[in-house]
């Protein structure tokens, strides 16, 4: 008899194919009876403010997470990305899937590249670590607010509100828009958000057996960078108001981890920027990493940075 196992997803259409993704496997690998419940979350229907004036990320979990706590649902997945750097109680991350590229995508219908913007040019993003990172190399642009689901920005890019946007690659490619990508940032040149490109699956605490089956899911090196990039953010209360870049590399046996720090009220103030280097061979090693990158950036000034956020 086939185990039933309930996924709770926002109705984005780029969560559902995430959603239908992890049933994909579940089926597959399991041989699980999979159902998906849909849900609109407190992100979804505020649209008008930034996400750091009405509570962050969380906005996107908190539905799902009642979903779970309630019964309704036995696991939610995610964009890690989006995922608070510390779950509430009873909450766990029980996998993470294998990272999609983590990289940051540059979108225009008039432009190349960043470099062919002219001044002033419009650029529209809902991210404050996109935000002062595009500053660093163009101090002459205008920034603004985007927010909304990936279909929604890209109509309102393609309506003429802006004369770019930068999205995450990694939601243009699952969904068979990498078209529309006319650039990609280099790594180095613009830090991705910790997680950015991998999927979670959140849990109950106590739902162990679920955790053992979702455990044979856990692309390790996606795993260890992953709690790498959170570590960073953790130990500096990292929040959406907080503009933090972490991103974590495997070359060999080695992780790199850079991460940079700006400065939410002074936008154009130059970033502080870090880069550690372990051989973590499990999740407490690969946070010990996170915070020693962490440590680096409060040596580097990080209090002044954050003490207005």
């Amino acid at each position: 008899m086939s185990t039933r196992t309930i996924i709770a997803t926002r109705e984005s259409r780029l969560a559902l194919w995430q959603a239908e993704h992890v049933r994909d496997l579940l089926r597959e690998r399991f041989g699980h009876e999979v159902e998906l419940l849909g849900m609109t979350t407190r992100g979804d229907q505020i649209l008008d403010r930034a996400l750091s004036k009405v509570g962050g990320k969380g906005l996107f979990v908190k539905e799902l997470e009642t979903a779970l706590e309630e019964g309704r649902a036995h696991l939610a997945v995610h964009s890690l990305k989006d995922v608070p750097m510390d779950l509430p109680p009873g909450f766990v991350l029980a996998a993470v899937l294998e990272r999609e590229d983590p990289r940051d995508a540059f979108v225009s219908n008039h432009h190349a590249d960043l470099a062919s913007l002219p001044p002033g040019a419009c650029v529209g993003t809902s991210s404050l670590r996109r935000v002062v990172q595009l500053l660093a190399e163009r101090p002459d642009l205008r920034i603004e607010p985007l927010r909304g689901n990936l279909d929604t920005r890209l109509r309102k890019l393609d309506e003429g509100q802006y004369d770019a946007i930068v999205l995450a690659a990694a939601g243009l490619k699952r969904l068979g828009l990498s078209a529309r990508i006319r650039a990609v940032f280099d790594v180095k040149r613009m830090i991705p958000a910790a997680g950015q490109g991998a999927l979670g699956i959140e849990v109950r605490e106590d739902d162990a057996a679920l955790r053992q089956t979702l455990a044979e899911l856990v692309d390790t090196p996606t795993w260890l960078a992953a709690h790498a990039e959170r570590a960073v953010s953790r130990s500096l209360g990292g929040s959406c108001s907080m503009p933090l870049a972490a991103h974590a590399v495997w070359n060999g046996p080695v992780l790199s981890l850079q991460a940079a720090l700006g400065d939410a009220q002074q936008l154009t103030r130059p970033l502080l920027r870090v880069s550690v280097e372990g051989q973590p061979a499990d999740a407490a090693a690969a946070r010990v990493l996170g915070e020693s990158a962490a440590a680096q950036l409060r040596a580097a000034g990080a209090g002044s940075y954050l003490a207005p956020a």
